[in-house]
């Protein structure tokens, strides 16, 4: 069986607040283990891998503008 991780351990793993962590729980984000209704949440070692790959996104390419201006075009 995984380790599981209770909501404090998942946050401080993931770098995220609690209320962030509860946020991605209640929209389904994150799979979490519930025993009992109203009662202590647990994540998985599985979970919080999927979850960190749900939310990863690849880097843009960087702009070589040397300022923030466009060119000038041809016209005025």
């Amino acid at each position: 069986m995984d380790k599981m991780y209770s909501r404090k351990d998942a946050a401080h793993l993931l770098g995220i607040s609690l209320t962030t962590l509860d946020a991605a729980r209640t929209s389904c984000l994150i799979a979490y283990v519930q025993y009992v209704d109203n009662g202590c949440v647990y994540f998985t070692e599985v979970g919080i891998q999927e979850y960190i790959a749900k939310c990863t996104h690849r880097a843009k390419p960087r702009e070589n503008n040397a300022t923030y201006r466009k060119p000038r075009g041809t016209t005025r």
